[in-house]
């Protein structure tokens, strides 16, 4: 794919967020899927690519009556989307498909009908981490995560500071799910989970979805939405037991899915104007700010400190509320990608003036796959 060769058309999240008892986990696909294709003028018969994790491709095809020439039912946590997005780049450049659905849909919080989430007993992680306690998140991610603070000498209200941002990026935007202002020690009074994660460094768990649609740039000139280019992708996998890492201090996935999206961009660090970091828990933006190579190894949490990522500072990061406020249904890519197409449209509710480059990355499991994207505005 060449930088700028294919485009983002139609992008749309579900009709509601945050607890919808009323619709199952195919029925939020569908709705963010023709609220996408409302945004760009299309219909079901108009797509010949889809692709979605949670669901099959093969029951969403069904569901929406949509006869594709390509399918992708990559499902890697909640960065498959990312790779979605670089797949079906991929695919629409060799000639598979003209036009591609990528969705998702998860009852996170009301779990209608469902698709039961892992480890499996069976699996790696089931056979040799999960006998021993490690289960979850918030339990999985403290093996890095006290490694990396005790490496790097970060404290706790260092982290803390990453869930208080996001909360004031969170406050300007009226669909999300947390709004009010919280101080640092707010965050460390609240309940704690598993250390050194507090509930407030902890991710939403929320009803939800999202659906984009790409084509080429060049048919992109019929639509009537604006244009967001994709200028490089990259994706990559470490293994499914994060005690397992290679280095908990961290990821080989974030830096080779990064650093393949910048040298297939053709972009330099200060070429970008807008970051997503998926952020399920408070330690994901150090770590991507780090992996990304924004910032040096141990740098990150005084990069936040000192508010170069919050509202008016040098790097505007998760300017949506992240899924620490904004909305975490169980796979967040898809909110990442759909900021990041809202602030290269120039409609997000937390605009960054100006913005004509948006880095968007995801994690996958427990730092067990990653995805990167960049897009622009403005096609090369």
């Amino acid at each position: 794919m060449k930088p700028g060769s294919i485009a983002v058309v139609g992008a749309a999240e579900t009709t509601d967020l945050g607890v919808i008892p009323g619709l199952s986990q195919i029925q939020l696909h569908a709705d963010a899927a023709l609220n996408a294709m409302k945004d760009c003028g299309l219909k079901p018969s108009d797509i010949d690519g889809i692709a979605t994790a949670g669901e099959t491709p093969v029951t969403l095809a069904h569901y929406l009556g949509i006869t594709p020439t390509w399918a992708d039912g990559t499902a890697v946590g909640g960065c498959s989307f990312m790779l979605h997005v670089r797949h079906a780049a991929a695919a629409i450049s060799a000639g598979l498909c003209k036009t591609v659905l990528i969705t998702h849909g998860e009852s996170g919080k009301s779990r209608v009908a469902v698709t039961p989430r892992p480890p499996y007993p069976g699996s790696l992680a089931g056979q040799f981490e999960a006998p021993y306690g490690v289960f979850g998140p918030p339990t999985m991610f403290t093996i890095p995560v006290l490694r990396y603070l005790k490496h790097y000498g970060i404290r706790e209200e260092q982290l803390a500071m990453v869930s208080v941002v996001q909360r004031e990026w969170a406050g300007k935007n009226p669909r999300a799910t947390f709004k009010e202002p919280i101080t640092v020690d707010d965050v460390l009074k609240s309940r704690m989970i598993a250390y050194p994660f507090r509930i407030l460094m902890c991710c939403l768990v929320t009803d939800g979805g999202g659906a984009l649609i790409l084509t080429s740039a060049e048919r992109a000139k019929d639509f009537p939405t604006k244009p967001v280019y994709i200028l490089g992708t990259g994706e990559s996998v470490e293994g499914p037991m994060i005690s397992q890492m290679a280095d908990f201090t961290s990821s080989r996935a974030f830096r080779v899915a990064g650093g393949k999206a910048f040298e297939t961009s053709g972009i330099k660090h200060k070429d970008v104007d807008h970051l997503m970091i998926y952020d399920a828990f408070a330690h994901l933006p150090l770590y991507g700010l780090e992996d990304l190579g924004f910032v040096k190894r141990g740098e990150a949490a005084a990069f936040i400190g000192e508010r170069h990522s919050a509202p008016g500072g040098k790097l505007p990061i998760n300017t949506n509320g992240g899924g620490l406020s904004y909305m975490h249904s169980g796979m967040y890519g898809m909110y990442a990608l759909q900021e990041s197409v809202r602030q290269m449209r120039g409609i997000a509710p937390a605009q960054v003036k100006g913005a004509k480059i948006s880095v968007c990355h995801g994690v996958g499991g427990m730092f067990a796959a990653s995805g990167t994207i960049v897009f622009s505005n403005a096609r090369p």
